[in-house]
């Protein structure tokens, strides 16, 4: 009941109260980026879905149009390429805001993995040793709210397959999950906690740097 009924109904109704208050702002924020950059208001790109079917994910556009549009962030050195406002925008998470449109056209979930690029192989693969390709993607999910950025591929698709099978067995259990992340998403965009850009495992890397550093003395 609460996978299939309960959860779209509120996505739906959240997303559209969210677009409501939002407008205003996320209106701001357009016309700042069409000062900020030459290019687009909206970057537009293929994403998978549910079942690895695909779709197109709305963002706010935060880099330039010279960035490869199709390579994830963790490939290429994106720092040095952004703005203050780009930087701001992605730090604070406000270039995902027009994904509540793919929300309301049920496309992708308040809650859930975040949707992979389409050429994203490797995470797709682990994604499916976890059945984490059979829910619905989401705005947040699980692993952002574990790591987001800092963790390595392996490590998000175990943390995407624990929602998914929280959401499978469903009921109660199910809504305090999407309550818990949602909850935790505030806290980590207030925080900024796991935003590293050009990094996805950067929390390993920072362990083996460490692990390598001199010891003070010798």
């Amino acid at each position: 009941m609460y996978r299939y009924v309960i959860k779209p109904f509120l996505d739906i109704i959240l997303s559209i109260c969210a677009i409501i208050v939002l407008a205003l702002p996320m209106l701001i924020v357009a016309i700042v980026i069409k000062i900020d950059s030459p290019g687009p208001v909206f970057f537009k790109q293929k994403r998978i879905a549910k079942n690895k079917k695909t779709f197109t994910i709305l963002k706010f556009r935060s880099m330039p149009t010279t960035v490869p549009h199709d390579t994830p962030t963790h490939q290429f050195k994106a720092e040095d390429m952004l703005s203050p406002f780009q930087k701001f925008i992605r730090r604070s998470s406000i270039d995902e805001l027009p994904q509540l449109f793919n929300i309301v056209s049920q496309r992708m979930s308040i809650c859930g993995p975040r949707p992979a690029l389409w050429n994203q192989s490797d995470l797709v693969a682990e994604r499916d040793k976890y059945g984490a390709n059979d829910v619905r993607p989401g705005l947040t999910g699980w692993a952002q709210v574990s790591g987001r950025d800092e963790l390595e591929i392996p490590v998000k698709a175990k943390l995407d397959g624990e929602y998914a099978e929280k959401l499978k067995h469903g009921g109660f259990s199910a809504f305090a999950m999407d309550c818990k992340c949602l909850w935790l998403t505030v806290v980590a965009v207030l925080h900024h906690d796991g935003v590293v850009e050009g990094g996805t495992g950067a929390m390993a890397k920072e362990e083996t740097e460490e692990q390598t550093k001199e010891p003070v003395g010798k």
